[in-house]
C-alpha cells in the first residue's frame, strides 16, 4: 500500500496558525484519511484538539495508528463530513471550532489498494465505496443497472469525459453480449477497446481516469455531500474562523468557488483566496496527485447582517 502524502501541508498549517483562537481551539479535518494534515497540526501546535471525520472505516483505523501519541488530542469520527453539524456538537463544548478544513477525492492508500476498486492500473473488483461496510450500490452495479442515456449521463457529467455515449453504448453492448465487465482491469480493457487509438493517444492521459473518476464520485455521491458539509462547517465554525477546501477537479471546485462566492455576497464573510492556491513547483514535481490541486479559504463574518 502507497502511503498517502498530504497535499499543501505549509498552506494548511499557515491558515490554522492564522485562526486559532488561543490555547483550547478546535479544528475539524473533514477527510482524515491517513491523517497527514492532522498529524501536521498536533505536531505544530501542542495545545490543539482536533475532529476528525472519515467515511472509510480503515483509513481511520490507520489514522488512529498514524497518530497514536496525539489521541488524547483528537477524537475520530467514522462519518461522512456532511454530518459535521451533528459531531461537533457532540464533542465541542460550545458547538463550535476555529476552522474547518477538507482535502477532497480519493487518497493514495485507497488507490494503491487493489481490492477497493478504485484503481485503473491495478486489477481488482468494481467497488469504489469510500465506506466498503456502506448499504449502497458499487461501481459494478451502477454498470450492471443504468441504460445507456443514464451511463452517458454519469459519465459526461461526473467525468467530463468527451466520449461519454460512446463509452457507455460499448458497455451496454458488453452487457447484451454477456462479457459485462466484472473488474477494473475488464472496464479498462474495454474502454480501450472502445477508443480508437487515434482518440487515446490525443486524451494525453490514461483513457479510462475520466470514466474511473465519474463512476466513484456516482458511487459515493460526492457532489450532494459537498455542499451539505460546507454548510455545516459553515454553521459550526466560530465568527473569525476559516473554512479551507483542497479539490483536485473542476466540479468540486465549482462547487467551492460559487459557495464561497455566495457566501461573500450575503455577507457571511470574506474569500480570502481571491484566486485559489496552488502547490509550489517543488511540491508537484515530488507529489503527482498535488498538480491538480486548489485551495481556496473563506473567513466567516458572523457579526455581519446577512443580507439574504
Amino acid at each position: 500500500m502507497e502511503l498517502h502524502v498530504p497535499v499543501m501541508t505549509s498552506e494548511i498549517l499557515d491558515i490554522v496558525e492564522s485562526c486559532i483562537d488561543g490555547d483550547d481551539s478546535t479544528l475539524v479535518d473533514a477527510t482524515l484519511g491517513g491523517g497527514g494534515h492532522s498529524g501536521a497540526i498536533l505536531e505544530k501546535f501542542p495545545n490543539l484538539k482536533i475532529i476528525g471525520f472519515d467515511q472509510d472505516a480503515y483509513a481511520g483505523e490507520l489514522a488512529a495508528s498514524r497518530l497514536s501519541k496525539f489521541l488524547d488530542r483528537i477524537k475520530i469520527v467514522p462519518s461522512n463530513f456532511y454530518e459535521i453539524e451533528e459531531y461537533v456538537g457532540e464533542f465541542c463544548e460550545n458547538g463550535e471550532v476555529s476552522c474547518v478544513f477538507f482535502d477532497l477525492g480519493v487518497s493514495n492508500m485507497q488507490i494503491s489498494t487493489p481490492e477497493r476498486g478504485f484503481s485503473y492500473q491495478s486489477d481488482g473488483p468494481l467497488d469504489m465505496r469510500m465506506n466498503a461496510l456502506a448499504d449502497i450500490p458499487s461501481a459494478a452495479d451502477i454498470i450492471e443497472r443504468s441504460d445507456v442515456h443514464e451511463l452517458t449521463r454519469i459519465f459526461r457529467e461526473y467525468g467530463e469525459e468527451r466520449y461519454a455515449s460512446h463509452i457507455a453504448n460499448a458497455i451496454t453492448r458488453s452487457r447484451d453480449g454477456k462479457t459485462l465487465p466484472a473488474t477494473t482491469g475488464e472496464l479498462v480493457s474495454l474502454i480501450r477497446r472502445a477508443l480508437p487509438a487515434p482518440v487515446q493517444r490525443k486524451m494525453g492521459r490514461h483513457p479510462a481516469r475520466k470514466i474511473f473518476q465519474a463512476l466513484r464520485i456516482a458511487v459515493n455521491s460526492e457532489l450532494e455531500a459537498l455542499p451539505k458539509g460546507l454548510d455545516g462547517a459553515y454553521k459550526v465554525t466560530r465568527d473569525g474562523g476559516v473554512i479551507a477546501v483542497i479539490s483536485y477537479h473542476s466540479l468540486e471546485d465549482r462547487i467551492v468557488k460559487r459557495t464561497f462566492q455566495s457566501w461573500g455576497k450575503s455577507g457571511k464573510g470574506d474569500i480570502i483566496t481571491r484566486r485559489p492556491k496552488i502547490p509550489s513547483e517543488k511540491e508537484r514535481r515530488e507529489n503527482r496527485k498535488s498538480r491538480s490541486a486548489k485551495l481556496r479559504a473563506f473567513k466567516i463574518d458572523k457579526s455581519r447582517k446577512n443580507i439574504e
